[in-house]
């Protein structure tokens, strides 16, 4: 360890209270007038807590090193994993299609891609930290998109359209810290954009004619420039017969994120409630259990997926930004580590496992208010689930022991 460098404690801190609010969201979650399994949940996630705290101490007893030299194993045994779910892998509730689960006998272990996310991110930090220089071209970045591409499609492929979200906002938001161009990071995210704007005709138009000018401006090589046009040209004709390969309650979902008064009764039932739910907690909320959307059981996956519509609806305005306040602390703890990390890899890494926590957090807080579509991603730290909370403390006790390494003490809240 460093002289004069200790372990970033006001981020476990924050870590610690997010977890307590969390529990007690579970808690609350399965108070309803009908009692349900979901009532003993929050026993569990009890468990899972004290399970992650054991992990993330362990993981802070070792070194960068130590991180550094488990990268490709985990790297690869991830992938392996994630290849075997898609033909043993189990469904999640309400999406019997989806084998992103690890079941044994019968019995559901967890989402092996949650630990995925942590393999990918040392991997790529490795592979971007070898640079001296950040990649300035997309021929410099095929390797780093190699990294991401193979677990990403076997993610799509089980398939988990919102695990696949995360990882390509964690790859974005890496490039980004590694000091890519905010063109290049353009010009690669623009099939992708234009695959979404295609079932829009005017703004996909609009958009191709911008890429056009991007690349007539930053002149990239002669052969990206073409792949480029080519590719959002591609995309933007595929979108169509790529949505009829969507599963129904994928489009289901899409439509629902362009019109939530589609089909109310189903398809748009949990974003309706939702908004319900947040838009009639007010400031002060209706008190902790007593949320009567929640108790009357009108919330589906009030304690998972839509654990935030809970917080809204029983402590009001005031609840919701005291959460959103800890997260801020949290991401600004993390950023503060990647900022004071003594190496690229480090850096990198601290970067990426907070984008992974930012990426979930705008995914799912946007969804329950109808400004995301609904790919039934956790909110981190508050949804039960006990393969996301070990991998969010396994990341705290990696951030710890980087912190630890970095430059200097820890003393204020964010400098």
């Amino acid at each position: 360890m460093r002289r004069g460098a200790r372990p970033d404690y006001p981020l476990v801190v924050v870590a610690l209270l997010l977890s307590a609010f969390g529990i007690a969201m579970v808690y609350s979650a399965g108070q309803t007038d009908y009692p349900t399994a979901v009532a003993n949940l929050w026993r569990h996630q009890l468990t899972w807590l004290g399970l992650g705290l054991a992990a993330a101490w362990i993981v802070s007893r070792a070194s960068s090193r130590v991180l550094d030299f488990m990268t490709a194993p985990a790297y690869v045994g991830s992938c392996f994993v994630l290849l075997v779910l898609i033909f043993v892998g189990k469904g999640g509730l309400g999406a019997s299609n989806n084998h992103s689960w690890l079941a044994i006998g019968g019995v559901k272990l967890g989402q092996p891609s949650e630990i995925a996310k942590l393999a990918v991110v040392l991997m790529l930090a490795r592979v971007l930290s070898e640079r001296k220089e950040a990649p300035d071209s997309l021929v410099e970045l095929w390797p780093s998109a190699l990294v991401v591409g193979v677990p990403l499609m076997l993610i799509l492929l089980q398939p988990d359209l919102g695990t696949g979200i995360v990882f390509l906002g964690m790859y974005f938001s890496m490039l980004f810290w590694r000091g890519v161009s905010w063109q290049l990071l353009t010009l690669l995210a623009s099939p992708a954009i234009s695959l979404v704007l295609a079932f829009n005709t005017g703004m996909w138009g609009a958009w191709f004619l911008l890429i056009c000018a991007l690349v007539l401006w930053y002149k990239p090589e002669v052969v990206e420039g073409v792949v480029v046009v080519v590719a959002n040209l591609a995309f933007g004709v595929a979108a169509p017969l790529l949505w009829d390969k969507l599963n129904p309650y994928q489009q289901g979902r899409l439509k629902v994120f362009l019109d939530s008064s589609a089909d109310p009764l189903r398809a748009s039932y949990h974003v309706i409630q939702s908004q319900v739910a947040i838009g009639s907690g007010g400031w002060l909320g209706k008190g902790f259990t007593e949320g009567s959307q929640k108790r009357l059981a009108f919330l589906p996956a009030q304690h998972t997926d839509f654990i935030w519509s809970v917080v809204g609806e029983e402590l009001g305005f005031i609840g919701v930004t005291i959460a959103l306040g800890l997260f801020f602390v949290l991401f600004l703890r993390c950023t503060r580590v990647a900022a004071r990390a003594t190496d690229s890899f480090s850096s990198l890494v601290a970067f990426g496992l907070v984008s992974i926590w930012i990426t979930h957090l705008i995914e799912n807080v946007g969804m329950t208010l109808n400004l995301m579509p609904v790919t039934g991603i956790p909110l981190p730290f508050f949804s039960y689930g006990g393969s996301f909370l070990l991998a969010s403390w396994i990341s705290v006790g990696i951030l710890v022991r980087l912190s630890a390494e970095g430059r200097g003490p820890a003393h204020s809240l964010v400098g």
